[in-house]
This record gives C-alpha cells, structure tokens and sequence, in this order.
C-alpha cells in the first residue's frame, strides 16, 4: 500500500505526538513458554493501544482533502474511538463516538474525556456502525470507517519501529479485528522487502476472519462471542481481506480461556497489562509452540484498555 519513503513520512509525523514504544524480550516470558518471544508494547502508548497511530494520519489526510466543519463520526468497541476523539482534538474537529450497548466504560470515559460526544446503539459493533453510517448522512459528518489506507499509514509505524529493533524475524503474531493492524504489519514488512512470516489471531467465538481466510472470500457470522472486543468482528472488511490473503500466512483462532492465560501470564513474567485483544497473540504463539521452538518470535501487544472490575476478576481466576 506504501512505500518506506511514504511510511517513513508517516512515523517522523506520528512520533510527533506519539513516542516511539519498545520492543522488548522479557526472560521470565521466555522461560515460562519456552519460545524466544519479542513483545511489541504497543500498550505503552499515550492511549494505551496502537490505534492512537492511524487516527493521527486520517485526521491529518481529513483536514487537507475533505470538509469537516460538521466534525466526524466513527463506530467502535474502544481503542478506534480513542484514536479519533484523540487525534480530532488535536486538529479542531468535533467527534461523536458511537459504541455498542454494554460497552466498556472505562473506554467510554476516555473517549469522553478526549472531547468526544459518545453515543451508545446496538447490540454489537456492526450494529453501532450501521447506525454511525446513518447519522452521518443526517447530520453532515464525515463518517470514519474502521478500515482505510490512511489508518493503515499511520498503523504501520509500529511495524516499522518492530521491524527495526529487531532484524530476522521469523513470524509475527498479531490479532485481527478489522484489519487495520495486521494490514499495517504486511505493509511494512513487504515495503522494507523482509520474509517474516504474519500470522493473524482471531478469537474461536468470533471467526468471520478466519473463515473468510479459509473460503478466500468474505464470510460473515451472526455473531462474535468474545469478551476481548478489540477481534469481535462479524463482517469482515473486503479491502482488508485482500490485503491479508495475499500477504499472511496464516489466521489462527485461540479460545477464551487461552486468551486469559496469556492475559495472565503478561501479568506475572512481565508485570505488564494486555487487553483481551492485546493477548491472543501470545496466546497463539503459546498454542503453537511446536512450531516456534527455535524460531525468532514477536507478539503485538497491541493494547491495556480493560476494565478494572474485568480485569481484577481474571488475575483471580474467576472467569
């Protein structure tokens, strides 16, 4: 989709506002795995997930090609409404969230917090986002979609500060909701010509992806049962599944309980905090172990944005 010239630009503008996060190979993790892991700690941004990346560059590409006195409007399950009420304040626009009934409130309260109005409709995130599509045209919006060249530009600086720190990357973990991060992650790597393998990480209860990589085409599911929202996707993105059967070598689901495992075990090896989402790649990499013994190994932790009463109940156990 770009060039390194063209993802360069992207990172010098982002890291303006965003410092770069580390990459970092933590020896308890490895030994309680027994893999050789990097841990991208996209959780270590000023919004607590990568996401924060793409909404700078769209809002920048927004403020130079398209009307927006109006303000913009976006759907999402959290860290993508973060992105946009967080990069529209810093370019002077008015942005309204809309989010699912039964959202996270924490991530409501940040949203808010970044001067955004948010709105709650539906069930779920297609829900939400069909509802944000209509409002949009009532009200004059610009509607932001979850997926767009100009998010996957500003996403993949992560990949490239990843690839950077480390050289000789065999295979790299990343979850997969919409596709922007994964999309992002195959941009980089092929810009900068390497063969590290990606493997996408959906969670079991919310395949669509994994279906639709399977079936080489848009699958759709009635439903996405998981608790970690940043993969809850039913409706895969045409543009995004392009990108990731041509460049991914695999998607791979984990189950819930895995995904609170490796939740967990980021806690205790690296004292660190992960998002459901955030998790499913290490759980993954956990999962297949056979496969990676030997190898050079990253995860994305790709986010920290949980609710304090959630998260309590998993250190416990008691979910």
């Amino acid at each position: 989709m770009f060039n390194v010239t063209e993802l360069r630009d992207a990172a010098e503008f982002v890291h303006q506002h965003v410092a770069p996060t580390p990459t970092i190979r933590w020896p308890v993790l490895d030994r309680a795995t027994g893999l050789s892991l990097y841990v991208k700690h996209e959780n270590h941004t000023k919004l607590g997930a990568f996401k924060v990346r793409g909404g700078l560059t769209f809002c920048r590409y927004l403020g130079n090609s398209v009307d927006v006195n109006r303000g913009v409007i976006s759907a999402t399950r959290g860290n993508h409404g973060q992105s946009i009420a967080h990069a529209a304040s810093r370019f002077g626009m008015a942005a309204t969230i809309v989010v699912p009934h039964g959202n996270s409130v924490e991530k409501n309260a940040a949203m808010r917090a970044w001067g955004a109005e948010v709105i709650e409709h539906g069930d779920d995130f297609q829900e939400a986002a069909e509802f944000a599509a209509k409002h949009a045209t009532n009200e004059d919006l610009v509607m932001i979609p979850p997926f767009h060249r100009e998010l996957v530009r500003g996403v993949a600086t992560y990949g490239l500060e990843l690839f950077d720190a480390v050289s000789g990357l065999d295979r790299v973990y990343v979850p997969v909701g919409m596709g922007s991060g994964i999309c992002s992650l195959i941009t980089a790597r092929d810009a900068l010509g390497l063969e590290t393998e990606i493997i996408g990480v959906v969670a079991s209860g919310a395949d669509a992806i994994a279906q639709s990589f399977k079936a080489g085409k848009v699958v759709e599911t009635a439903a996405a049962r998981t608790f970690a929202d940043g993969v809850a996707c039913r409706s895969p993105n045409p543009s995004a599944l392009d990108i990731i059967l041509k460049g991914a070598a695999d998607i791979v689901t984990v189950d819930e309980e895995q995904i609170r495992d490796a939740m967990r075990l980021y806690f205790s090896s690296c004292h660190t905090v992960a998002e459901g989402a955030g998790a499913v790649p290490l759980a993954a990499a956990i999962a297949g172990r056979d496969d990676n013994i030997g190898k050079k190994v990253a995860v994305i932790l790709t986010g920290a944005n949980i609710d304090r009463a959630e998260y309590a109940r998993i250190l416990a156990g008691d979910i």
